[in-house]
This record gives structure tokens, C-alpha cells and sequence, in this order.
């Protein structure tokens, strides 16, 4: 997929890795529309115009359908808008896992809703959802986040084969650790004890770009964290051994109470 003249709806455009895309769009010859539930106090850079967009609200469905009247010009939508929250089952809101629902599954699946017939109807289109490495590893005190991520990687995936015989590209990018503000400092601190790598959002945002580019179907970034994927797959047990090593230094954080 050419980015050339293409014009892209950015979900989560104004932080972390969203707004590291845009950057490498407008480099790339497209035009980028930023929604935002502020948009009068989004900060962005020249050329990118910001558009109101609740992805958190009841009537998000009505609300695509007047962007849409208001840009038609639409070809692409990039959703990487997410919440979570580190915390243990027990300590989690209702709250909390609502919040995460709602933004990081519901409001793509309605996205996809909205966008997938007329992408289709027009003969061009491109989908393109950010999960993370959790939507396919359970890791503890991220049940609520692993469950929204599992379910927007199976959205993806059923998506994208419903509309197989049509010209809309449908691509799911799992990255791993990012370092973004949603992460609260206890995470920080875990990952550092864990040894995980953390990407910078310029690197993911590299990483989608030439997914987007390539045509790809799904992506999943970081080593060895993608084989971690593959072989949670087929031998998930070798998994549970593993995370069950590191559940004491897991407890450690999550018991700070840290948990946004």
C-alpha cells in the first residue's frame, strides 16, 4: 500500500505511538486527520487537522457517521488508542475494566464497523489496529488488558477474512513494551527487573509503517518476544513454567498499589 495522496483517520494521535506516526505519514505523501475527545486542546503538528471523536462514548457509532459525512475523503484508519492498568484481579474497578474494554476492543470493533463496507463499496481502504504482545500472552496483573487485546486480535484476524475478497487491507500490529506515559513507573521498574526491552514509539511507528507499506497481514514486534507468541501457542505450559519463575518479582510490583 502506497501512503502517497492517502488520507488517515489517527485514533490515539496525541500521545505515545500515534502521535510517532505522524511524523513518518506526512513523510510518506499522506494526509492525517487526528481524532481527539479535546480536540481544541490537542497539540499537533502542522498540516494535521484534529476532528472530535468520544471513542469512549455510548454513541460512538453516530459519531463515525458524522465524521464520515464531514470527510469522505477518508481511506484509511489507524487505531492505537488504548488504557490499561497494572494491577492484580482482586484491585481492579469495574471501573477500570470497563475503561479498557470500551477503548481498546469495543470502540475498534465499532470502527471497523462503520469503516469496512465503505472501504469496500469504494475499492480502497486500509484498517490497521495496534494490539501488543499481550493480546496473545496472558502476563499477570494485566488480566483486563489481555482480555481487550486478545479480543482485538481476534477481531482483526475474523475481519480481515471477511473482507478477503475485497481490495481493504486489514492489519493487526502486535508491539512489545513501548515506552509511553501510559505506563505507569511500577511497570517501568518490572520490566527493568524482568530484563524485558522497551521500543521507543518511533520504533514501533517505523514498524507499522512498513507493515502498512509491505501489505502485510499482522506483524509482531520484538525478539524473543515473538517466539514467546509461537510457542505460547503450542506448548503453553513451557509458558506458565517460565511466568511462574518470575511471579514472585511480579507480585513485588503489583503489590506497590502503583497502578496508573
Amino acid at each position: 500500500m502506497k501512503l502517497h495522496n492517502r488520507v488517515f483517520l489517527l485514533l490515539g494521535g496525541t500521545g505515545g505511538i500515534g502521535q510517532a506516526l505522524i511524523s513518518p505519514l506526512q513523510a510518506g505523501g499522506a494526509r492525517v486527520i487526528v481524532a481527539s475527545r479535546q480536540s481544541q486542546n490537542a497539540a499537533v503538528p502542522a498540516g494535521v487537522e484534529v476532528v472530535a471523536l468520544d471513542l469512549a462514548a455510548a454513541d460512538l457509532d453516530q459519531q463515525l457517521d458524522q465524521l464520515s459525512r464531514a470527510h469522505p475523503e477518508i481511506d484509511g484508519v489507524i487505531h492505537c488508542a488504548g488504557q490499561n492498568r497494572f494491577a492484580a484481579v482482586d484491585r481492579l474497578t469495574v471501573e477500570a475494566i470497563d475503561d479498557q474494554l470500551t477503548v481498546n476492543l469495543r470502540s475498534a470493533m465499532l470502527v471497523g464497523r462503520h469503516f469496512a463496507p465503505r472501504f469496500a463499496a469504494s475499492g480502497r481502504g486500509a484498517l490497521v489496529f495496534v494490539g501488543s504482545t499481550f493480546g496473545s500472552i496472558g502476563f499477570p496483573g494485566y488480566t483486563a488488558y489481555c482480555a481487550s487485546k486478545f479480543g482485538l486480535r481476534g477481531f482483526s484476524e475474523a475481519l480481515r477474512r471477511e473482507l478477503a475478497d475485497t481490495a481493504v487491507q486489514v492489519l493487526y500490529v502486535a508491539p512489545r513494551a513501548t515506552a509511553t506515559a501510559m505506563n505507569p513507573e511500577a511497570v517501568n521498574q518490572l520490566n527493568k527487573a524482568l530484563g524485558n526491552k522497551t521500543d521507543s514509539p518511533q520504533q514501533v511507528a517505523a514498524e507499522i509503517i512498513r507493515a502498512m507499506v509491505r501489505g502485510e497481514r499482522r506483524r509482531f514486534l520484538g525478539w524473543p518476544e515473538k517466539l514467546f507468541v509461537v510457542i505460547n501457542g503450542i506448548l503453553p505450559k513451557l509458558v506458565d513454567k517460565a511466568m511462574l519463575k518470575q511471579l514472585p518479582v511480579i507480585r513485588r510490583f503489583l503489590d506497590t498499589g502503583v497502578t496508573s
